[in-house]
């Protein structure tokens, strides 16, 4: 089995400094982008529209199997232990709150894309979308679970609140990553 971490970007743009070095200069520039793309917001009730999923999708098919959770799971833990990194503040209550399944969304949909990154689903726009599909999916899936047992109500009032409201923004920024992330990609191979 492989256990390399495969990071398109630190393998080929950050090539000249050493890898440990890039690696954990991309795990925390990956929790500011998060905890910044969290401040860019509209507020929706209860789930708020951010930027986050453009860039929890753009780290899991770049920054490979290794890095890719480590930087999200840095700014879940930050978010765990209070700072305000999440849309509307931080703590475990947060966590455990109508949006906290977003946010464990993120870090199962880095995982899962990164292995998908790691078999090449990255490199040409119809296997990039459809990694970018199924990373979306578990994104609003563990957030639509998460905010139907909190509020009390059904997967469909659920998905009425926490997925219809967000879908002509999810498609712009699957559309958005669907040029940049192959272009980064080829120039791997």
């Amino acid at each position: 089995m492989n256990f390399s971490n495969n990071s398109i970007l630190v393998d080929v743009y950050f090539n000249n400094i050493s890898k440990l070095l890039s690696s954990i200069l991309l795990v925390v520039v990956g929790s500011i982008l998060l905890t910044i793309s969290a401040k860019i917001s509209v507020p929706f009730y209860p789930v708020p529209m951010t930027l986050q999923t453009l860039i929890v999708l753009f780290i899991g098919l770049t920054y490979g199997r290794i890095l890719a959770p480590m930087a999200v799971s840095l700014y879940l833990f930050q978010g765990m232990i209070g700072l305000p990194v999440f849309a509307s503040g931080g703590g475990l209550a947060y966590l455990l709150g109508p949006t906290g399944g977003y946010l464990i969304g993120f870090l199962a949909s880095v995982i899962i894309l990164s292995q998908l990154s790691n078999i090449g689903w990255n490199r040409n726009y119809i296997s990039t979308f459809v990694s970018l599909i199924v990373g979306t999916l578990v994104i609003f899936s563990c957030g639509l679970l998460q905010l139907s047992v909190v509020l009390g109500k059904s997967i469909l009032d659920s998905a009425i609140l926490g997925l219809v409201p967000f879908i002509y923004g999810e498609i712009f920024k699957i559309l958005i990553l669907l040029v940049l992330v192959p272009y980064i990609s080829k120039k791997s191979i």
